[in-house]
This record gives structure tokens, sequence and C-alpha cells, in this order.
């Protein structure tokens, strides 16, 4: 029997990320960025308003809100002709005047000359002549030229996740399209005599097809673009042409239904020719019985996963999600493991890691995170589906340990649904 940890090495030494494609930068949220995207141009391109207001000469306001006398000692308010107006967009320069004032909007180009833009509430708005109530200096409100980016700079590295502040700065800068590393393209088939598809009525001893929805979900979760081929015909030679056509357009393939007695055999033996396909044992539960080889010109890495929904989907988070995130390009493939303490006793299989349905949470006065497992004993419980929708992380028991009290610290994976 293998140990999770062997298992894992075989499978991700097979991981072929695809090469890097140029897409449209609307298209590459949650891709791998595989350029240095380089700017060619300042950002902001040229001086601007950052607020509506009024560009004026910081010089000329320096007096506002001092005590100014007229040669009577009369009280004299700071004011300043209102010469022009700029609107964002606006093409038409304009050149200010010493003692001078132009209305801008937001993000309007600034006037030769101006260096500050003076609030709309430090003044008393007017259109012809503007009161100034409270001064401003030099490059008070303004967006300077290249204050963001410098042409030069790299806006977007390699190896960055592209979210929405990257496709902004790449818009920004005048980037329609950007290099990154594609999803990898998996394809899901189910196999099983007893299964029919969810818009059918289940006939006596058949099930429908949980496996193809549900790991379709979870491979698109990963990240991967996904085929959902559903439910292969049991038919040897049909199903080496269904396999073989989606070795030829996926990077993974996924076989659900094919581990374990006569269904295993048959599936190994219609693909023989394709490749070897190993099915073993590996020290885990749920979900030890399970297979991985590389099928095709290609050497695709294909899996076969348990009938048993709940088994199914460990294994592939515990096996095939790794090797997607892998293929995308991501530094840590794995989920992100916490310690928490539990608050029930759990139980587990000797010499086996548990990969336990949980549920997470956190203690309000110390912060501290609490789990809780989910259903009930180990190998008993496999099978209940609901538990597992139920769960926000895998709680994660090692092989040697069988019983864990209450109160004791074990690792929590956390799953997609909760970070």
């Amino acid at each position: 029997m293998r140990s999770v940890e062997e298992q894992q090495t075989i499978v991700t030494a097979a991981a072929v990320a695809p090469r890097p494609v140029r897409v449209a930068i609307s298209e590459a949220q949650g891709l791998l960025c595989a350029e240095e995207v380089v700017t060619e141009r300042p950002l902001p391109g040229f001086d601007q308003a950052a607020i509506d207001g009024y560009a004026v000469r910081s010089v000329d306001v320096q007096a506002a809100g001092t005590d100014i006398r007229d040669d009577d000692g009369a009280p004299v308010e700071l004011s300043l002709p209102v010469v022009g107006e700029v609107t964002a967009g606006s093409r038409q320069p304009i050149r200010l005047q010493p003692r001078q004032a132009v209305k801008v909007d937001t993000g309007a180009p600034l006037p030769t000359l101006a260096d500050a833009v003076l609030p709309l509430d430090r003044t008393d708005g007017g259109r012809a002549r503007v009161k100034i109530y409270k001064p401003v200096r030099s490059g008070d409100y303004v967006r300077r030229a290249g204050d963001d980016v410098q042409p030069g700079d790299v806006a977007v590295r390699a190896g960055t996740i592209i979210g929405a502040a990257q496709v902004g700065l790449l818009a920004a800068v005048g980037r329609d399209k950007v290099l990154v590393h594609p999803r990898p393209r998996l394809s899901v088939i189910s196999v099983g005599g007893e299964l029919v598809d969810v818009d059918r009525t289940p006939g006596p001893g058949q099930v429908y097809d949980v496996n193809s929805y549900a790991l379709a979900a979870a491979a698109r979760d990963a990240g991967a673009d996904v085929n959902r081929v559903g439910i292969a015909n049991a038919d040897a030679r049909r199903l080496r042409e269904v396999v073989e056509g989606q070795l030829i357009r996926s990077e993974i393939v996924v076989i659900a239904g094919a581990v374990g007695g006569g269904a295993s055999e048959d599936v190994r033996d219609a693909l023989a020719d394709l490749g070897n396909l190993e099915v073993d044992r590996v020290a885990m539960h749920p979900g030890s019985v399970q297979g991985f080889g590389q099928l095709g010109r290609d050497e695709v890495p294909t899996f076969l996963l348990p009938s048993n929904p709940v088994s199914a989907l460990v294994v592939f988070e515990v096996m095939v999600r790794p090797l997607i995130r892998i293929a995308l390009g991501r530094r840590q493939p794995m989920r992100r493991v916490v310690t928490a303490r539990t608050v029930a006793p759990i139980t587990s299989i000797e010499n086996r890691k548990g990969f336990l349905r949980g549920q997470l949470m956190r203690d309000e006065a110390t912060g501290e995170y609490l789990v809780q497992a989910l259903g009930g004993a180990p190998g008993a419980s496999s099978h209940l589906l609901a538990t597992l929708a139920e769960a926000n992380c895998l709680v994660l028991i090692e092989p040697e340990i069988t019983e864990v009290r209450t109160g004791d610290q074990v690792d929590v994976a956390f799953l997609a649904q909760r970070g």
C-alpha cells in the first residue's frame, strides 16, 4: 500500500503545463500572467485634476483664510476671476494666467501653469468669480503624469495571478491582450451499467450519474477548462473510442466508477493499447483504491476514481486538484492548511491518512479555529454525500492516529466554498 505522499509524487511528476497563450484581457481573469508587462506610456498620461474644483497657481491663493484688510482696515476676501472651464476628456489646452482660476472636473487636463486644484468646499462655487476660503499647496489634488506608472515600469509581473486590479491596470496602460498560462483542459467520464443521467428516472438497481457532475464542478473550481462527457458506453470498443477522443483534446482525463472488482479489469483491458493504468491501494480514507497512468501519444495523465461520489471527490481533492494547479503554474498547488481544536472526538482508520469531512468554525472570544468532524464511523459513512455538502474543510488525521480526543489539535485543509 502506497503512502499518500508517494502517490502524490507519482501524479505530480506527470504534470505538464499547457503552452502560454495570448488572450484578451477580459478573458485573463484568474489566470497566471506569463510575461513581464512593461508599460510604454506614463499613467496617468497627463497632469489632471483629482477632484472637482478650480485649477489655480498655489502662490495666488496662499493668503486665503488669513486676516487681509484694505487701506481703510476693512476685511478683504480673496477671490479670483474664473476664465474658463475644462471637463474630463477635453482636448482644448488652456493656459492659466497669474491670479486666475479655471473650473475643472475630476480627470480634466490641468491648465498650463496651474499647480493645484481648489476643492469646491474651499470656495463659494462662483462661476464668474470665485471666493477662496482656504489655501492649497503646490501639487494638492493633482494627479501628475506618471504618478502611477512610468514608461519602462513593469505593470504586471510574470507569475502574478490576474485579478480585477491587474485587468484594470492592463487596460489603463493600453494592453488589450496578455500572455497567460491557460487553463488545463480536463475531461470527466463516468462508467457503470447502473448509471442513468439526471434527466431520466432510475429503474430498479439504477442510480443517477453523480460523479460526472460533481467532479466537473470540482475541476472548474480548481481552474480547469472542463468537458463533462457524462456516461460512457461499457462496450470495450466504444469506451476506448470515447477515451481516445478525450486524450486528443485534454491535458487531464478523469474516469469515475472504474476501480475495484471486474469494472477495473474491464476498463484497463479496453484501454491497454493506449498505455498502462495502475490500480493501487493508497494509505488514505476514504478512497484508498484508485488508479493512475499516462495514456496516448502525449502521455496524458489519466485517473480512475471510485464510484462512491464522496470517495471520488476526496481522491480528486488530494490527487487531481494539485495536478491542475501545477498545470496552471501555481507555486503552491495544495490547499491552505490551518491548525484547529476539535470540539468532539474523531475516529480514524489505522495505517491510513484520514481526509474527513468537517466543519471549521472560529472562536469569537479567542480567534482560535475549532473543527467538528461530520458523518459517522469511518467506512460506514463514506457514502454520505449530504455531509460533504455541509463540510467546509477536510480534517487531516495522520495514519498512526486512530483516536482524536475532544480538545486535541488537528490539521485542517480549507475547501473551496470557504476559502
